[in-house]
């Protein structure tokens, strides 16, 4: 009679290969351990870099500051990058850093379960092979599942239907007439590439969205050599760049009034590029600038000028086998219909259970809104840390800020646990409260509460589980030291005795 193998064990294991999961893995090899694998349910690295690939895919954030302080690149090509050039930069970083010998491709989690006796986590993957660790770093993020809508016969439309998120790289919209859901970020990146090659674009608007000057510019050879000779230049690069999205982080959580000057130079960029005032006045937003995502475009306007593309804000009915009908009625006809429609936050469980202890589900755990300790450690589920966890997402500034924060964090608490020989960590009920009782108490001045719209930020309760109330420096001090105080510690139990 055979027995079954014992599952692979390893100390940790990191979830994704994002730049949350990139990140913390190079922190893993910087600080010795050696026994750490990367999961990753894709053939290669990238994160949502990877996934998201439509045409004028990029970054709205200057790439000084999106990217690893620790492997700063001096020959980008734009001070905004496109999406081609940051996967290579990723892919790149893991190469140099020895991640990628310790990534796990094809490796798709399905459950993690907390097995109280062994002090482990059990994580089974889709496809049925198992393996444990003793902590789980959750680098998944929220922007990885498409948001597919669901308006009546979506199935039953003949052409192509395709999502911004998941999009197909044989597609070919020459000569095509083009149908875009949205008018968020993918959107506006996405119409002023398509409208020159097809035949016509109709975009349905629900909420025009407030679009501010992209002040991009080439990086050219002369700049790239500078950077390369004088690595200090582009780390002042970095910190002025930084300290403007500070103030605008200032403007969004503590003086929204302030934004008042953003949104005149916005009105005044509509108003030069956008000459039909009847079109101008759908394209006009009526709620304070940052209430919504701020979106950054020099090209967004331009388009819906154009006179092959049309601007539908009667809302839609439903979709037909031959295109999308408005809510008042009229069919628009369309070959390709495109959806860019953001990401299901909430559906990054839908592929993977997570089981704490006394057999609580995450899910369940969050049933009236999702939230963490320091927007990493969840009550009742020991040893399992979060990137870009709960609160943690930012309105201003650079994602890969808050998520270097966040693994200073998380090293912090695996130096702690080595050094104290500790089994398990978790943060405590009443830590974890408090945390969040003040984050939300600090939310109610922000700009995403009293802007007047309704967001994507904001669960079903009216709460934002989704940005961090304050300055990214203010996260970063929060962040700097773990607290052994704020949670329960266990001490590693003695094995029973051979009999």
């Amino acid at each position: 009679m055979s027995v079954a193998a014992s599952p692979v064990h390893h100390d940790v294991v990191v979830i994704g290969t994002g730049f949350a999961g990139l990140a913390m893995a190079v922190a893993l090899e910087r600080d010795g351990h050696d026994d750490f694998l990367v999961l990753e349910r894709a053939a290669s690295v990238g994160g949502t870099w990877r996934d998201n690939r439509y045409p004028g895919c990029g970054c709205d954030v200057p790439t000084p500051l999106y990217s690893f302080s620790f492997a700063p690149k001096p020959d980008w090509s734009h001070l905004y990058a496109r999406q081609p050039e940051i996967r290579a930069y990723m892919e790149e970083t893991a190469d140099r850093f020895g991640v990628t010998r310790h990534v796990r491709f094809g490796a798709d989690v399905a459950s993690l379960t907390w097995e109280e006796a062994d002090q482990r986590w059990r994580i089974g993957l889709h496809g049925g092979d198992e393996l444990t660790a003793r902590v789980v770093v959750g680098g998944f993020g929220g922007l990885t599942e498409p948001n597919w809508p669901s308006f009546e016969g979506l199935d039953e439309f003949e052409g192509t239907l395709v999502h911004t998120a998941a999009w197909d790289d044989d597609l070919d919209l020459t000569g095509r007439r083009v149908a875009v859901i949205g008018t968020g970020a993918s959107a506006i990146q996405l119409v002023p590439e398509v409208a020159p090659v097809a035949e016509r674009v109709t975009v349905f608007q629900r909420t025009p969205p407030w679009i501010a000057p992209k002040l991009d510019r080439e990086i050219g050879a002369r700049e790239a050599r500078l950077y390369r000779r004088v690595p200090a230049a582009q780390r002042a690069v970095r910190g002025t760049v930084f300290g403007l999205t500070e103030f605008l982080a200032l403007q969004l959580t503590k003086r929204p009034a302030l934004l008042a000057g953003l949104e005149r130079v916005s009105r005044r960029m509509l108003r030069s590029q956008v000459p039909d005032p009847a079109l101008r006045a759908k394209l006009a937003p009526d709620y304070r600038m940052g209430c919504k995502r701020i979106l950054f475009s020099n090209a967004w306007y331009p388009a819906i000028a154009r006179d092959d593309v049309d601007l539908v804000t009667a809302g839609i009915a439903r979709v037909t086998a031959k295109g999308v009908v408005d809510g008042e009625g009229v069919e628009h006809p369309a070959d390709v219909l495109v959806c860019g429609t953001g990401f299901g936050v909430a559906d990054v469980f839908s592929r993977m259970t997570v089981t704490g202890r006394d057999g609580v589900t995450l899910t369940e755990a969050w049933r009236d809104g999702m939230e963490a300790h320091r927007g990493t450690s969840v009550a009742g589920f020991p040893n399992l840390l979060l990137l870009s966890g709960p609160n943690t997402g930012t309105g201003s500034t650079s994602q890969v800020f808050m998520i270097e924060s966040q693994v200073h964090y998380v090293s912090e608490a695996l130096r702690t646990m080595r050094e104290r020989d500790v089994a398990t960590i978790e943060v405590t009920p009443e830590a974890q409260r408090a945390w969040n009782d003040d984050l939300q108490e600090r939310m109610q001045g922000t700009v995403w509460i009293v802007g007047g719209c309704n967001s994507w930020y904001l669960d079903e309760h009216g709460r934002n589980r989704t940005l961090y109330p304050g300055l990214a420096a203010e996260f970063r001090r929060e962040t700097r030291t773990f607290r052994p105080e704020e949670h329960v510690v266990e001490l590693h139990r003695a094995a029973p005795a051979a009999v």
